[in-house]
């Protein structure tokens, strides 16, 4: 039986977009928590890639007893960028053109980001891709770092967390070069959701996009730190509550097949996956409780306040959650970066492809003090302060 997509972090229903006036309270407790102070690391390349397929508002009013009005007003989202069936794309530099994957997409942001950064693929020996949705259910980022240019002496594997993965991701990356273990780190996100919609469900299609971001980050220790002193990475903390399991998955479903053995055979699964499934009024409830509250905790190991933060840059879920989450920490929403409206939610790929676009327009500056937050399936959510570099 295939499940009804009630969307990853985003629904249409009544319930989500009216929430109650009162706040549920959460009586389970996070069961797994991370925090911490200042990792010795700083971003040095951002980059990112989406689909060449775009499908507006007005394209699913053809589809569905949908409006461009009825989705902008709910969602804050007007079109989004899909990957297609038979879609490919220009490489870049050559004539010929390509298959556009997930992980074509994660190769052009990585190289995007990489040549921001000014270093060479072959001086990183870390890569991380986030994602919960990729080509090779092995793992893409071995195949990632084999085509950006790193060597086999580089670190490459995938880190599953849903819409907090690239937060997760670059936490993970900091720890590696805060210990020492690498110089230099490329960290992807990238998801393909529409890969796991219910598109003849008017309440799914309208809400998710596809695409990759990347980020490198270097370390800053030994003697690097006369230019880079208090960038970086100044405090995060991240939770999962395996109590809200139920509440945001999409479940592997394998179907029977006989294999012929003595006796009456043997029963065996060919595999696959239902489409998504969620509680809307639980997992609103849930990221306008604890997003305001995991970023709070992350400024306080970092040492600041609210007022000390330039931007606010939260995953591109809901525009509704955004404004809840910029109220309740007393933040504008001009200091809120978003391109939700034209990406819509594209899960670990989110926050680089926002910031991205943020940087290379000039809205991010070097010095300036960005929140950054994740929420998302597991459950799992996480903030983390970065001081652009």
């Amino acid at each position: 039986m295939r499940l009804l997509l009630s969307p990853l972090l985003l629904t249409t229903s009544t319930a989500f977009f009216n929430p109650p006036t009162t706040t549920t309270k959460n009586t389970i407790p996070s069961l797994s928590m991370a925090s911490g102070g200042s990792l010795s690391v700083r971003p040095i390349g951002i980059g990112s890639s989406q689909p060449s397929t775009v499908i507006t508002n007005f394209d699913l009013e053809s589809v569905h007893d949908t409006s461009d009005e009825w989705i902008r007003t709910r969602t804050g989202i007007e079109s989004r960028n899909v990957l297609v069936h038979d879609g490919t794309r220009k490489v870049v530099g050559d004539e010929k053109e390509e298959k556009e994957t997930l992980r074509t997409l994660g190769v052009d942001a990585a190289k995007k980001a990489i040549e921001m950064s000014g270093i060479s693929p072959e001086d990183i020996h870390l890569v991380i891709c986030a994602t919960s949705s990729p080509d090779d259910l092995f793992g893409d980022a071995p195949s990632i770092a084999a085509a950006v240019g790193c060597t086999s002496r580089t670190v490459a594997f995938d880190l599953t967390a849903a819409c907090s993965g690239f937060l997760f991701g670059i936490v993970t990356a900091g720890m590696y070069l805060e210990n020492g273990a690498t110089k230099n780190a490329l960290v992807i996100g990238a998801d393909a959701l529409t890969r796991w919609v219910d598109w003849d469900d008017r309440n799914s299609c309208i809400l998710f996009g596809d695409g990759a971001g990347a980020m490198v980050l270097s370390s800053s220790k030994d003697g690097d730190k006369t230019d880079d002193e208090g960038f970086g990475i100044l405090g995060y903390s991240m939770h999962s509550n395996g109590g809200g399991y139920d509440d945001l998955k999409c479940i592997y479903r394998g179907e029977p097949k006989t294999i012929t053995t003595p006796g009456e055979g043997t029963v065996v699964q060919d595999g696959s996956y239902d489409l998504m499934s969620m509680n809307g009024r639980k997992v609103y409830s849930f990221a306008t409780r604890e997003v305001p509250t995991v970023l709070e905790e992350a400024m306080a190991n970092a040492g600041i306040t609210i007022d000390q933060v330039d931007h606010l840059l939260l995953h591109q879920a809901n525009i509704r959650i955004m404004e809840v989450v910029a109220e309740r920490l007393g933040i504008s929403m001009d200091k809120v970066i978003t391109n939700l409206y034209k990406c819509g939610n594209t899960s670990a790929a989110s926050i680089p492809l926002a910031l991205d676009e943020a940087v290379r327009n000039g809205k991010v500056k070097k010095g300036d003090v960005i929140a950054c937050a994740g929420f998302g399936a597991g459950l799992s959510w996480g903030a983390a302060i970065l001081k652009w570099g």
